[in-house]
Parts: structure tokens; C-alpha cells; sequence
């Protein structure tokens, strides 16, 4: 077989130059004749009935064009989780009472943004205040405020998972711990902040541009809150400077935008502050996480037993599927013969929690990991020992879930040891100083089809013509990963081409084949791939059966596609370059294009995901025990994401990944007080710097997944996951302090080691 050409090569990314260039086009870039500009009433209380709304003063002003509220909207509620309609809890405005302190309750649209905030201040609202919950503990206890009141428990969802005989297994163990851990709220901190803009032409039907993830999402739950047809709805993705799980949900600015852009006839935009993203926006659920696991003496798993709490803030949002997925991330890494796990969402008067990349599992596995190296200090094993002992192997099986393909995970454990010296430092540093590790799993994916459509989980479709050129069309959407220049790489390696010899339209819902479920869960790569890869098949049987044909070649002849020629394997003088053969199928067609169309959903492939992927991180810290101050020096990564695709596509995703999970670690939090984030700015909430971010070193251990394209599969969200961990035991090995409760902090240093 010939070596891949265009795969697993550092392709630059097709969207480089425009983003370097400043001539790429963001949403809050576009400007339309006659635009007026959108604002948000909020509500200052995180738990309130709406008594009135006075909305005349703001009407009457100079420049003000629409004002709306909950009375003006239909009456329909939304989520993601459309299988399931009792979880879909959210008005685009609120109609009876707010929960949380940001809620939005009116909106504003005028001819500049300082006339629309004017209008806001004219907004009078009246509201009989109500008891809040801010914490789970709150929201469970008895007397609770209900908030809502569907769900009296203030228990919005659970999810339960059990195999095995877990009371069995903890009889059968040596040593039994449990511990509780609790993990933070944080935010996705993307650096361009929500916008859109939304336009209605005579007709009524609607175009709107947005900062989104999930065009397709946006697409059909905007056409059921505005109660129009799906296809009346036109939704395109700009630019997006990145999304994290942020972007991937209809928001009420793109409900507002569109619903008085129909009642103006006028185009109108939005843009959210950086003050409103921090303040009001979704971020990463806190959890309560209660794990007790068993061992036997020499290390080997035998039992977990994992109750998690959600705080999902105020509304659902995507809390169904981080409680879902909790439990399986609970799992995984590990074999553990025996397996119970109890997830509950539950509601508190704070801004939702929704998804984040990880989904769940930076949460799960910071206590996972933390546990597995408290358990290793304790049965005295070294924590790479124990991990090689219970680790996951191809073929293993969390039973009614998921089997195992492809796994790297052994080798990753051995290939981080190695580049790290892990030996020599873990027995020859000095006090102040420790090296840690912390591992991963995650999906490349879900099969679960919680948004219950009728169209595959992704599509493409590819055109073919006559001078060479080929054009790519994709729902999938590229929010900054990279994904279309991956999807570029594998239709061009398949049929011969270069990719400047590919268009490519992407993330619109007018242009590109329904449907595809957006960018969340490391999903693109694997599915949109796979779409992609069965529409180039299909070109490629038709130019192979056009020069077999004009060549009179036998059976035993293979078609070759490669420097833009499709000829027979071995004789390259039987054979027409790419645009002949596409000329010459469609002069026996009659002249009809040259168009497939492929898709990809994952049936049969489990309950969560086609695809797993592996690594181990580990990293060396040095502790200053005088202040507490932590200073990350390096950390080394080992990881298995299947057949590389693009090195330079993942090795940012590597470094984007640590940077994510050095903040989660040690400095990034909300600071909140009866509901309200106190630091919404980004002086006082602490993303690091460039110049915080340690040196890296990586490896990836190459594996090839049957189930991904050219045998990939993810490499975007798991890397985020064993950061955390990883620093937190390398703290512990350099001071005795041992972190339950991220982030850490110097105060908890210091009292940890008894200086405060």
C-alpha cells in the first residue's frame, strides 16, 4: 500500500492566513443596511416571581424600535435534549420568575447600542423576591425553595449505571477507601464573545449569523421557539473564535435577534460583553463527587462505588448528558469488575452549568486519579505500577456500555515513565519539589441520539468537475480546532488531490447536507470524517469504473488516485488525469454532475461513544513552602488518538488542552456571593498567561481505530482531563499536601502543611 501523501503530514490551517490577516469575519464583524442593535435585560435577583413589566418609557424613546418580554414570545420551551422534552426547562425570556441572577426578562432593539442600553434603564420591573439555593446541599435540603416546579426534589435528572456485585466486591477486598472530592465551576473563557445577527426577508423566513457550534441545533430549536418551519430558518457559523461546549445551545440573544428582526423588519445584532459571558454565561458544572473504591493487597481493582452531584445552576442546558457521561468517565481507564454509580443533576439559583470541554470527565477524573494515587501511597505501589496493573487492554467491556477498540493506554503508561525519568524523580527530588501523574479516557463522540433526529449524525457531500477542482460540503462546524483543514486532508489523500485543489463550504444550513449534530464531544474528526470518506468512495468507484472502462483494463487491475491522475496500479500511462475522468463520466452521463453524498451515525457501536482514546500525563512542579506558590515546570504526555491525522493540529490541541487545565488546577474560579460572580473580568478571574504555561514534551502512540477514519479518533477534549490530577499529586509529593477541593491554591498549600 502507498504511503499517505496529505495524512499524517503538518498541514497549516486552511483558516491560518484570514485569522492572521484580521480578514476573517466574525458575527459581530457583519453590518447590514438599516441594523439595529440588541440588549438584554437582566434580572438582578437569583430567585423572583415577575409581578410587571413596564416597558413604555423605553418604548417611547428616540431610536428604540422593538421592545419584547416573556408576554410577547410563544409560549415554548427549549433544550437540547429533545428526546426527552420534560428536560427542556428554558424560555428565550423569562415568563413567570427568574432563577438566577442574569436571567434574561426583556430585550431591546435601537438604532446604535447606546440608545438600546438607555432603553434597558427605562425597563421598570417588579418582582416579589424568593428564597435562593446556592449550593447543592441548599437545594436538597429539606424546606428547600423549589425552582422549579416540575421538579419539587429540585433533582432535575439522574442517571444510574450497575454491573457486577458491588457489596461482593467490597467484601472480597483488602483495603476499602472512600473519599469525597469537590470540583469547581469555571468558564470557557473563548476569546470572542457571543454574537449574532439575525435578518428577515419579505417573506418572513430567517437568516441569522452566529457564533455557534451546533448550526444545525440552532437551526431547529429557533424554528420550534419561533414556531416556523425548520427550512424557514437559515443558520450560518462565521468565524468563531472558539466555544469549549459554550456555543452549543439556541441562546436567547439569537431568539430575540430573530423574533424582532420579523416584528422590525429591520436587521438586528447582538453582542454580549465580556462582563455578561463571565457573570451570566454557561460554565463547567461543579460537582460533589463520593467515590469508594477496593483493592486487593497487590493493587488490583475490585469494586467503585461513585455517587456524583451536580450543581447544574438554574436551567438543564446540557447537565442531562454531563450526568450521563459522568458515570461512564467513572468507568473507564480501569477495569473494575464491579461498578455502581449514582448521578443527580440537580437545581441551584446560579447561572447554568452546561457542557465544557471534558463533558464531565476533568471532574470525574481529577478524583478517579487523586483516589488511584492515594490508594498507591498506601499499598505502597508506585502509581505508574498500579495503573499498568488495572489498566484497560483492547476488548475489555463496561457491560450494556461500550467495548474497547483501539487502546493505547499501556503503552502511554510506559512511554511517559520513560520520557519523564519518572523513576529517578520520584525517588531523588528534594522537599519543594514532586512529580505527579494523572490519566484519561474520552469519547470520539456519542451515539446516544438525545436530540432525536431523523437525519444521520453527520453528512457530506462532495462535488466533483471537469478542471481537477472538487467541492466539499459540511454541516460540520470549525469553532478553532481545526476541523476543516482535517476534513480537506482526508478528501484530498483519498482522491489523489492537493488541498489547494478543494472548496470547501462549511456550517450552513441552506448550503451544506443535514444534518450534523455540531462540535462537542470530539466528534468531528471521527463522524464528519467518516461522512466525508464514504462521499469521496463514491466518487471514486465512478472515475474507477470510467478508466477501467476507457482503458479496457481487466478486473485485476487496481485504480490508483494519486497526483491528481486516476490510472491502473503499475501502469500510469492507463489512466487520465482527475478532471478527464470526471469529464468523461459525465459525457456518459449525459452531462449530470458528478455528486455523492455520505454519511456517517454510529449504530450499534454502544451507548457512548465508536471510539476511545488513552494517555497519561505527568508533571513536575516546585513548591515554594514559604508562600505556597506553585510553578509548574514541565509536563510530559503520552497519548493514544489512533492514526495521526494532522501532528501539527494535534500537538495544539495538546498545548490548548494543558493551558486549559493549568487554570482548573491553580488559579481560575468564581468568586460568588448570594448568586452573584463577584470577578467578572478577566483581571480578576485568573486564565494563565502565555507566560504561565510550562514547557511540554508529548508523544503520541499511534494505534489504528477500525471504527475512524484512516483509523483516527480523538485528540481535542481528553488531553484536558489528566492536567489537574496530575499537578495536584505532583503538590502532594513535593509538600504531603493532598488536594481534594480544586482549585490549588497557595492558602491551601500553606494550611495544608501547617504554615496558616
Amino acid at each position: 500500500m502507498n504511503a499517505h501523501r496529505i495524512i499524517g503530514k503538518d498541514i497549516p490551517r486552511a483558516d491560518g492566513r484570514a485569522k492572521a490577516t484580521g480578514q476573517a469575519i466574525y458575527a459581530d464583524d457583519i453590518k447590514l443596511p438599516g441594523m439595529l442593535y440588541g440588549k438584554l435585560l437582566r434580572s438582578p435577583l437569583p430567585h423572583a416571581r415577575i409581578l410587571a413589566i413596564d416597558t413604555r418609557k423605553a418604548a417611547a424613546l428616540p431610536g428604540v424600535h422593538c421592545v419584547i418580554t416573556g408576554q410577547d414570545i410563544p409560549r415554548v420551551t427549549y433544550g437540547n435534549w429533545r428526546l426527552f422534552p420534560g428536560t427542556q426547562d428554558e424560555y428565550a425570556l423569562a415568563v413567570d420568575k427568574v432563577r438566577f441572577i442574569g436571567d434574561e426578562v426583556a430585550a431591546v432593539a435601537a438604532v446604535d447600542r447606546e440608545t438600546a442600553e438607555a432603553a434597558l434603564e427605562a425597563i421598570t420591573v417588579e418582582y416579589e423576591e424568593l428564597p435562593g439555593s446556592f449550593d447543592v446541599a441548599a437545594s436538597l435540603a429539606d424546606g428547600a425553595p423549589v425552582i422549579h416546579e416540575a421538579s419539587p426534589t429540585n433533582i432535575s435528572i439522574d442517571r444510574k449505571i450497575a454491573y457486577g456485585d458491588i457489596e461482593a466486591g467490597f467484601a472480597a477486598s483488602d483495603y476499602v477507601r472512600e473519599d469525597t472530592f469537590t470540583v469547581h465551576a469555571v468558564s470557557h473563557a473563548y476569546m470572542e464573545p457571543c454574537a449574532c445577527v439575525a435578518q428577515s426577508d419579505l417573506d418572513g423566513r430567517i437568516t441569522l449569523w452566529t457564533s455557534t457550534q451546533t448550526p444545525y441545533i440552532v437551526q431547529c430549536l429557533l424554528a420550534s421557539t419561533l414556531k416556523m418551519r425548520e427550512n424557514d430558518i437559515r443558520v450560518i457559523k462565521p468565524t468563531v473564535g472558539g466555544g469549549f461546549g459554550g456555543k452549543m445551545e439556541l441562546r436567547p440573544w439569537e431568539f430575540c435577534a430573530a423574533f424582532m428582526a420579523r416584528r422590525t423588519g429591520r436587521p438586528v445584532k447582538f453582542t454580549l460583553t465580556r462582563e455578561e459571558e463571565l457573570a451570566y454565561g454557561r460554565r463547567r458544572h461543579p460537582m460533589t463527587v463520593r467515590s469508594r473504591v477496593g483493592f486487593k493487597s497487590d493493587g488490583t481493582l475490585v469494586a467503585k462505588d461513585l455517587h456524583i452531584y451536580l450543581d447544574g445552576g438554574a436551567y438543564n442546558a446540557m447537565g442531562p448528558t454531563a450526568t450521563f457521561l459522568s458515570g461512564n468517565f467513572g468507568a473507564m481507564l480501569y477495569r473494575y469488575p464491579n461498578y455502581r454509580y449514582l448521578g443527580e443533576h440537580v437545581y441551584t439559583n446560579k447561572p447554568p452549568a452546561s457542557a465544557m470541554r471534558g463533558f464531565g470527565a476533568p471532574q470525574t477524573l481529577f478524583a478517579a486519579e487523586t483516589q488511584m494515587n492515594m490508594a498507591a501511597e498506601e499499598l505502597g505501589i508506585d502509581p505508574i505500577a498500579i495503573r499498568l496493573k488495572n489498566a484497560m487492554v483492547s476488548g475489555d467491556e463496561l457491560p450494556g456500555v461500550a467495548t474497547i477498540s483501539s487502546c493505547g493506554f499501556i503503552e502511554s503508561l510506559k512511554e511517559v515513565r520513560r520520557i519523564s525519568g519518572w523513576s529517578r524523580k520520584r525517588k531523588g527530588l528534594k522537599t519543594g519539589r514532586g512529580v505527579g501523574i494523572g490519566c484519561y479516557s474520552f469519547i470520539s463522540g456519542g451515539v446516544f441520539n438525545w436530540f432525536n433526529t431523523q437525519y444521520p449524525f453527520s453528512a457530506a457531500e462532495v462535488r466533483a468537475f471537469d478542471d481537477g477542482t472538487v467541492h466539499l460540503l459540511t454541516m460540520a462546524s470549525d469553532i478553532g480546532q481545526g476541523s476543516d483543514t482535517v476534513l480537506k486532508q482526508i478528501l484530498a489523500e483519498t482522491l489523489g488531490l492537493t488541498m489547494a485543489d478543494i472548496r470547501l463550504t462549511a456550517a450552513d444550513t441552506a448550503m451544506t447536507p443535514q444534518a450534523d449534530l455540531g462540535t462537542w464531544g470530539s466528534r468531528v474528526t471521527l463522524m464528519a470524517g467518516n461522512a466525508v470518506l464514504d462521499a469521496a468512495q463514491k466518487i471514486k468507484e465512478r472515475l474507477a469504473g470510467a478508466v477501467s472502462a476507457r482503458f479496457d483494463l481487466n478486473v485485476i487491475f487496481d485504480i490508483e488516485f494519486a497526483d491528481g491522475r486516476v490510472f491502473a496500479a503499475g501502469k500510469p500511462d492507463r489512466g487520465m488525469t482527475f478532471g478527464e475522468a470526471v469529464a468523461f463520466v459525465q459525457k456518459t452521463q449525459r452531462g449530470e454532475p458528478l455528486v455523492a453524498r455520505g454519511s456517517y451515525t454510529p449504530r450499534g457501536k454502544g451507548l457512548v461513544s465508536p471510539a476511545f482514546s488513552f494517555g497519561a500525563q505527568v508533571a513536575e512542579v516546585a513548591v515554594d513552602t514559604d508562600t505556597g506558590q506553585i510553578q509548574v515546570e514541565k509536563m510530559w504526555t503520552a497519548h493514544d488518538c489512533g492514526t495521526v491525522l494532522n501532528p501539527m493540529s494535534v500537538e495544539g490541541q495538546l498545548e490548548g488542552s494543558v493551558h486549559m487545565g493549568l487554570g482548573y488546577a491553580l488559579s481560575e474560579q468564581f468568586v460568588m456571593e448570594g448568586g452573584k460572580t463577584l470577578n467578572a473580568n478577566f483581571l480578576d478571574y485568573k486564565i494563565p498567561n502565555a507566560a504561565d504555561m510550562p514547557p511540554g514534551e508529548s508523544v503520541c502512540i499511534e494505534t489504528f481505530e477500525p471504527e475512524g477514519p484512516m483509523g483516527a479518533k480523538e485528540a481535542g477534549e481528553g488531553l484536558v482531563s489528566p492536567t489537574a490530577p496530575a499537578i495536584a499529586e505532583a503538590v502532594f509529593h513535593a509538600t504531603g499536601y493532598r488536594c481534594r477541593d480544586l482549585p490549588i491554591t497557595p492558602e491551601k498549600v500553606l494550611k495544608g502543611i501547617g504554615k496558616l
